[in-house]
Formats: C-alpha cells, structure tokens, sequence
C-alpha cells in the first residue's frame, strides 16, 4: 500500500531521473518549466526529514503517555524508514553515475 507522500517522493524520483537523461544527451539546453535538479533533490530531502520528524513527534507523544495509538507510531515509524531507503537509493544511484561521468575518457 503506498501512500501519498511515498507515491509523490517516487513521483520525484522519476522526474529527477528525466532531468538527468536530459541533460546527459544535451547539457546546453534546458526545457522551459522544468525543475532546477538541486531544487527537486532538496525538496524531496525535505519530504524525508518531515516524515521522520513526524515519526519522532509521534513517538515521543506515545512514550510520554498521551492519547497516540501505537498503531498510528508503527505506521510512521516504517513510512519514515521507507522513505529514508529509497532517498538513500537515490543517493546511491547518483553518487554511481557521478563516478562513472567522472571516469569517461575525453
């Protein structure tokens, strides 16, 4: 079951992905309304550190005893840790073709 916020980092995710093959076939040109690639990753950065502030908000108001089912902490606690994953796979994917761009013969 995905949510709307893991559905909108994938969607973010994918758009980052068309803006990198763009720019690989032709770095000189920018399509006009098209997100700046720092100012998605941010965002999508953004997203990550909402959903676990949010896990740890919800986790502190159930430690200290207020009215915050358990249920509702679990479900933070795992959307926080997905988003964190595939954030890092991003990284990941991007750091692999930073090198590989790095290691091309001119």
């Amino acid at each position: 079951m995905i949510n709307s916020t893991q559905n909108h980092l994938l969607n973010q995710m994918q758009a980052l992905e068309a803006l990198a093959k763009a720019q690989a076939q032709n770095p000189e040109t920018r399509v006009a309304g098209q997100a700046d690639f720092g100012k998605l990753m941010q965002q999508a950065i953004d997203e990550v550190n909402a959903t676990q502030m949010q896990a740890a908000s919800l986790t502190q108001a159930f430690e200290l005893g207020e009215n915050v089912d358990l249920s509702q902490v679990m479900l933070a606690v795992n959307k926080s840790r997905v988003s964190f994953e595939a954030l890092t796979q991003v990284r990941n994917k991007l750091l692999s073709a930073y090198q590989d761009v790095m290691n091309m013969s001119v």
